[in-house]
């Protein structure tokens, strides 16, 4: 009689094994896809951060470029607020269709179009020729993710451009 070299155990000898490691699998693939869904919400939130401030520089630039086509008017201080405008101005003059224009063009890109929280402010210098363009939002989504730069309780950010016409 010939012995086999391999020993093979009994099935009895096995029973539960099996059963304990899926379910040490699987509670690790579940630990698993809760980070990665956390990873995908803070790069969301990231994202929209990042878009909001992109848009506060084009929105920053497309006034400009509106300042260098009236360049007389801008560097005559017509152009300028009063502090921060939050609200689009009323009135038929070039110059307040312009301010409303991009007040409007920034509520609609960065916020929400009732909101008070995305402001502008435009500063030009007679003597000088300097503007300055300045754009605020409400950036509470990237706050809440804990995004560099946002400090603890403040989720305002601002955007300022200075060129000279």
């Amino acid at each position: 009689m010939t012995r086999s070299r391999f020993f093979h155990p009994s099935p009895r000898r096995q029973s539960g094994a099996s059963l304990l490691e899926v379910l040490i699998a699987v509670l690790i693939m579940g630990i698993g896809l809760l980070g990665i869904a956390a990873l995908q919400t803070t790069a969301l939130r990231n994202s929209q951060s990042s878009l909001e401030r992109s848009q506060a520089v084009i929105q920053t630039y497309a006034i400009l470029d509106t300042l260098r086509a009236s360049r007389a008017e801008a560097l005559g201080e017509l152009y300028n607020t009063v502090g921060w405008m939050c609200t689009p101005p009323v009135g038929a003059s070039v110059i307040v269709t312009d301010q409303a224009s991009w007040i409007n063009a920034m509520k609609t890109t960065m916020g929400l179009p009732g909101d008070n929280t995305t402001c502008g402010n435009i500063a030009c210098v007679t003597l000088s020729g300097l503007c300055t363009v300045s754009v605020r939002w409400d950036d509470s989504r990237a706050a809440e993710a804990g995004a560099g730069g946002v400090q603890a309780g403040s989720t305002t950010r601002q955007v300022q451009t200075v060129v000279r016409l």
